[in-house]
């Protein structure tokens, strides 16, 4: 089981990237603060930390890998999993916020700050101070890295942003989902295609 991998970004699709390395292409799923700091354009090399989780089916598994800057990201979403009721999937969207910020909330008891973070209830938030507080002061001193500069929009998805605006949805909102389907599909040139890109990306994430 490797724990770091090296290669190209070949896409990114929602919480995950495909990397390629040695001529094989591996999933990552990246914690949202983990994909900020991450490149998005398709081409660029990448290295991450890897955590992985064997999912056992009967007489088959199948491997999931949550992928990190540096390795000290990854032992704080190891500590994160050291709570009873904080699964991989859990940990790694919790993982919404810079690794000092989180930890500075567990050390102070900060229950109102824990619950903010996506899927994190009461129950979860008191676990979580209760198994950690006391045991992050590492990740308190660590700098969190600033997020890679955005690219610029191409004019042409102002023109996307603005229906997406009529249609009722907020900026912040429209203009993530614009750079998200820009990020995955770069060869998208105009309007109509990217509007398309996003009702199909949409569709497809419902259950």
């Amino acid at each position: 089981m490797f724990a770091r991998i090296s290669g190209s970004l070949v896409e990114r699709s929602g919480e995950s990237v495909l990397v390629e390395a040695g001529g094989l292409g591996y999933e990552v799923i990246l914690p949202p603060c983990i994909a900020e700091k991450v490149p998005v354009a398709s081409g660029e090399s990448v290295t991450l930390e890897i955590y992985a989780v064997v999912n056992l089916d009967g007489k088959s598994g199948r491997f999931t890998y949550y992928g990190f800057t540096n390795a000290i990201e990854r032992e704080f979403f190891e500590a994160l999993l050291t709570v009873a009721s904080i699964g991989p999937r859990s940990a790694a969207r919790a993982f919404s916020a810079p690794m000092s910020t989180i930890a500075g909330a567990i050390d102070r008891g900060d229950y109102a700050f824990l619950k903010s973070l996506p899927g994190i209830g009461q129950q979860k938030a008191r676990d979580i101070v209760a198994k950690l507080q006391g045991k992050v002061a590492k990740f308190l001193l660590i700098r969190d890295a600033p997020p890679a500069p955005p690219k610029p929009i191409p004019d042409f998805a102002d023109e996307a942003l603005a229906v997406l605006l009529q249609l009722g949805y907020k900026r912040g909102e429209g203009e993530a989902m614009i750079r998200r389907t820009l990020d995955a599909d770069q060869s998208i040139d105009h309007a109509e295609r990217l509007l398309a890109e996003i009702y199909r990306r949409k569709a497809k994430e419902q259950p």
